[in-house]
């Protein structure tokens, strides 16, 4: 079988890669090619232009890349077009994936999109353009196969594969041996996000949010997961704001970090239900483009913006916004978890336990599931 997919960012390519697995399991001879990044090329997947070359979010923030994104997109559909793939699978990206997914379906390719565009959340005029688009739909959360199913879009839920690779108890103590910490450290990882927008706009707010942080508590360790690609402009910025001294920045391993923290101060995205299932408290914050965040606060359909706060259908955790994600409210909303931990451990045994049954709701075997799916839409669709 020959797949063509498509992966736009980080956390597209890390889920991407886990399907590649189960696609392999059943398909050992599966060809996979596309867009990707390092999680799919380490499964064999060939990669014609890299992930990061999609991974940009705001409305403005596109406009600056539209150009090459266009560019690609139709280098690509050429290319696709020519090679008549068996299947064609989006993950993700809808932006990008939709509008070439529409082309292939019309040109007799079968598509499939993996990770339902969020229009429950926002984008709710998306529906029309996903029944024109794609053959299935596979989907990671438990409401969307009835909500596409009311626009006549065939969908299956798979659960998160996240949800199965992220043990229910996570090994606290093994991931600090690991990073050399402590049983009794305090620990608060920072993420920041995985584009280059994202670190533009957040990085020097966290780390500003840091230096109040360790002004009022010494003790606490500080680390940084990083992409490799960004690095350098995580550091640069770190040294612009003082604090590379305290901060602990390392290559990858956020799995690692978060198992071995004791809250996170995190972007938005899908690092905050990573955080969710290793059970921990976050503070979740975002800022972009004035004009961006403008035109998404008009599209907004929910009153959370955090996928762990979406899920839970509650504020479980605090998200701070815009605005409102100034290092001195960052700061306070950490030490507020810090503070809990320390006083009492009530709060923080509740947000453990909701986190604990929303992972058992996103467990399923994703794979088994998915590839279902795939050859059902392949062999008797």
């Amino acid at each position: 079988m020959r797949m063509a997919m498509v992966a736009g960012e980080t956390s597209g390519d890390l889920l991407a890669g886990f399907l590649i697995d189960g696609l392999k399991a059943r398909w050992p001879a599966v060809d996979t090619f596309g867009i990707g990044g390092p999680q799919m090329q380490a499964r064999g997947f060939s990669a014609w232009w890299p992930s990061d070359k999609l991974a940009v979010r705001g409305y403005v923030e596109v406009l600056r890349h539209y150009r090459e994104i266009v560019g690609i997109r139709q280098q690509l559909k050429d290319r696709l077009f020519d090679q008549k793939p068996d299947v064609f699978l989006g993950v993700d990206a809808p932006d990008f994936n939709l509008d070439l997914e529409a082309s292939l379906k019309a040109a007799g390719i079968k598509t499939i999109h993996f990770i339902s565009p969020a229009i429950w959340a926002w984008r709710a005029d998306r529906l029309e353009k996903i029944r024109r688009s794609v053959d299935h739909v596979l989907c990671i959360f438990p409401f969307e196969p009835a909500l596409l199913a009311a626009h006549g879009i065939a969908a299956t839920y798979v659960g998160h594969p996240l949800a199965n690779v992220i043990p229910m108890q996570p090994d606290r103590a093994a991931a600090r041996r690991k990073l050399g910490l402590d049983d009794e450290e305090l620990v608060v990882a920072i993420l920041p996000g995985s584009r280059k927008s994202e670190i533009q706009y957040l990085a020097r707010r966290f780390f500003e949010a840091v230096a109040l942080i360790s002004r009022a508590r010494p003790a606490i360790k500080f680390i940084v997961p990083a992409i490799p690609v960004l690095m350098q402009e995580i550091e640069r910025i770190a040294a612009q704001v003082g604090i590379s001294g305290k901060l602990h920045i390392m290559q990858g391993q956020s799995h690692t970090v978060l198992a071995a923290c004791d809250v996170t101060l995190i972007a938005s995205g899908t690092a905050t239900l990573e955080a969710a299932l290793f059970k921990r408290p976050m503070v979740i914050a975002y800022t972009m483009n004035w004009l961006s965040w403008q035109i998404m606060q008009r599209k907004k359909l929910q009153p959370w913006v955090g996928l762990p706060n979406i899920l839970c259908q509650d504020f479980v955790v605090p998200e701070l916004l815009q605005d409102a994600a100034t290092p001195e409210a960052l700061a306070a909303a950490v030490l507020q978890w810090i503070d809990a931990k320390s006083a009492t451990l009530e709060k923080i045994v509740a947000l453990e336990q909701r986190f604990t049954r929303l992972h058992a709701e996103l467990q399923r075997d994703t794979f088994q599931l998915a590839t279902d799916a795939i050859q059902k839409i392949l062999f008797e669709g």
